[in-house]
């Protein structure tokens, strides 16, 4: 598989000309959702080789990431010419992010494809890695291929117009990746001010973060192995994520994981003895920041069934990344219902 070369910008226009290089701006589209159209676009539109480019707009928000706004979107490729030698400009968080790879990696068997991340969830998370998808039967990414963007490119400005749950669902992310990677990054992330966020400290904490992701990556790029330590937390954080969909009370991508890594760290107390005092330091953020979804004893079962679909598990049994301490992954562990319903107690009571 190949690399995608990722750039957190210091001038954006000129490096965003460079990651174009040759390409026409009539062979040139960009996939927004409503809100990136609004906030984003106008910028990357400063850039005179996207003067006369397609501009194609979704619906915002993860519940448009379907199938019907796929073929929406290769609708428009066709009707508008493009080629395998066209190129398309994933502008947008994670939901374009993976949308947009996933339509560019299909269409016509592949064509070139940028993402510019506008998020901190989208540059943590999504645009690096190479995963894309849609959600499909109300299961997360469920239709999807390993297909890494050309070019990554990151603009801390945009992150000026997110509001502060999405700046703290994309911390999150951050939380995760030094939790499996060392306690000195963990330490540092943990000191982190939430309650004023200064970009150029948080530049170089997701300079960081993305490399701990890329390392992994790199390693393994399909997730036969290792690269399932960045699961840390989904198993419980995509069943979290489906129900508050559900029962309509929907949560933040990054919010979900925090609540999976409660979840999976308190998991890892229980069988691998992970420290007590650290799965606190977390609960206590969580319960300062974000919260809880508030979800009740009768809805075990339905989280539990949504657990046994996720696509981390190879077989009957449910697949999780658990730690031992910090940096210390433990891949493809198990655990029964008993134990996972004693975790949804202990994060209820808490």
């Amino acid at each position: 598989m190949n690399h995608s070369v990722t750039k957190i910008c210091e001038d954006f226009i000129p490096e965003l000309n460079q990651a174009i290089g040759e390409q026409s701006a009539e062979s040139i589209f960009i996939l927004t959702d409503d809100n990136t159209r609004n906030f984003c676009l106008p910028i990357v539109l400063q850039s005179d080789k996207l003067k006369g480019s397609h501009i194609i707009t979704i619906k915002s928000g993860d519940e448009n990431k379907g199938i019907d706004s796929a073929v929406e979107i290769w609708k428009y490729l066709s009707e508008n010419g493009a080629t395998r030698k066209s190129l398309l400009i994933s502008l947008g968080g994670g939901m374009i992010t993976d949308i947009g790879g996933f339509t560019a990696s299909t269409f016509k068997r592949g064509m070139r494809n940028i993402n510019i991340s506008t998020t901190l969830l989208g540059a943590v998370d999504a645009a690096t890695g190479g995963k894309t998808g849609v959600n499909f039967l109300g299961l997360k990414n469920e239709i999807g291929v390993f297909a890494p963007a050309e070019t990554v490119l990151i603009n801390i400005d945009f992150f000026k117009t997110l509001d502060q749950a999405n700046m703290l669902s994309g911390f999150s992310e951050m939380v995760k990746h030094a939790l499996i990677f060392s306690t000195e990054e963990w330490e540092k992330v943990m000191k982190f001010n939430l309650n004023n966020i200064d970009l150029d400290s948080l530049k170089v904490l997701l300079r960081k973060s993305i490399q701990i992701k890329e390392l992994i990556v790199e390693q393994d790029p399909y997730e036969a192995s290792i690269r399932k330590a960045l699961n840390l937390g989904h198993t419980f954080g995509h069943a979290f994520e489906s129900l508050s969909y559900k029962i309509n009370q929907p949560a933040l991508h990054g919010y979900a994981v925090m609540w999976g890594l409660l979840c999976e760290l308190y998991l890892s107390h229980m069988k691998l003895n992970f420290p007590k005092e650290e799965l606190l330091r977390l609960k206590y953020l969580a319960k300062d920041y974000y919260g809880k979804l508030e979800f009740h004893c009768q809805q075990y079962d339905t989280l539990f069934e949504l657990m046994t679909h996720d696509k981390k598990n190879d077989s009957k049994e449910i697949n999780f990344t658990l730690l031992s301490g910090i940096g210390e992954i433990k891949i493809n562990q198990t655990a029964t219902k008993e134990e996972i319903f004693e975790c949804f107690d202990w994060f209820r009571e808490g």
